[in-house]
C-alpha cells in the first residue's frame, strides 16, 4: 500500500466537498499525528477495546471504546450514550487536549465555528470489519457538527443521502483524513465498505476512526 502513503502527502491541504455542510479536509490530522496518537493508547489502556453487541445480539465487527465526559454504547436495550464505561462501572478517559484542539481546528476549517466535543467514539476496523449504513442521531442536539478522524490504512466510506435507500458515493479515506459534516447534511446516512487487507505503518493492518461529537 505504499502509494497511499504516497497519497497522503500529495493530498494534505486539499478539500472535497460531499454537500453543502460536509467536507473531508485531506491530510488536515497529519501534522498532529505524535500527539495524538499517546492520548489515544492512553486511552484504551483505561478502557479496553471491545466488540459491542446491537439490540438485535448482533456482535459488531468493529471494536470500539470512548473517552469524554459521554460514551456511546449498545447491546440489547438499545443504543445511548452514559457517563460510565459498562465494563468498568468507573466514567470514559477524559478526552485528550490534543484531540479536542483537532477537533476544534478541523469544525472551524469546515465552517462550524465554536465546537466543544464532550464525546469521543474509538472505532477500531481489522481486516473484513464494516459499518451499516447509519445516522448519527443519539445525540441531544443536531445542530453540531460531526468530526471524523482516519488513521492507518484507508478506508471506503459510503456517503448516502436522507434517506436510506438514496444513492452513496464511495469516498476513500486515508491516514489523516478529517471528515466533517453538519448543517443540512447532518442525518445524512453514512457507513465504512468491508476493510480491505493492507498495510499502515503506524496502525499495522488496521483503521482507527475517531469520531468526536457534542453529545450532551
Amino acid at each position: 500500500m505504499t502509494g497511499d502513503l504516497f497519497a497522503d502527502r500529495a493530498l494534505c491541504g486539499t478539500t472535497l466537498p460531499l454537500g453543502a455542510h460536509a467536507r473531508v479536509l485531506r491530510g488536515f490530522a497529519l501534522a498532529h499525528v505524535d500527539a495524538l496518537w499517546p492520548g489515544l493508547q492512553a486511552v484504551i489502556a483505561k478502557a479496553p477495546l471491545r466488540h459491542m453487541v446491537t439490540p438485535g445480539g448482533q456482535r459488531m465487527s468493529v471494536a470500539l471504546t470512548n473517552c469524554g465526559a459521554l460514551g456511546w454504547v449498545s447491546d440489547r436495550r438499545g443504543y445511548r450514550y452514559a457517563p460510565l464505561d459498562p465494563d468498568s462501572g468507573r466514567p470514559w478517559p477524559a478526552l485528550p487536549v490534543p484531540w479536542l484542539e483537532l477537533a476544534r481546528g478541523a469544525a472551524e476549517a469546515a465552517g462550524f465555528a465554536d465546537f466543544t466535543p464532550d464525546a469521543c467514539l474509538i472505532n477500531r476496523y481489522a481486516p473484513g470489519a464494516r459499518m451499516g449504513l447509519h445516522q448519527d442521531r443519539d445525540e441531544r442536539h443536531l445542530s453540531h457538527p460531526i468530526v471524523s478522524v482516519s488513521l492507518g490504512v484507508p478506508a471506503v466510506f459510503l456517503w448516502g443521502g436522507l434517506r436510506r435507500i438514496d444513492r452513496t458515493e464511495r469516498v476513500t479515506l486515508l491516514h489523516g483524513d478529517v471528515a466533517v459534516w453538519g448543517g443540512v447534511d447532518r442525518l445524512r446516512f453514512h457507513g465504512i465498505a468491508p476493510l480491505r487487507q493492507a498495510h499502515h505503518p503506524l496502525t499495522g493492518a488496521q483503521r482507527i476512526n475517531v469520531t468526536l461529537r457534542r453529545a450532551g
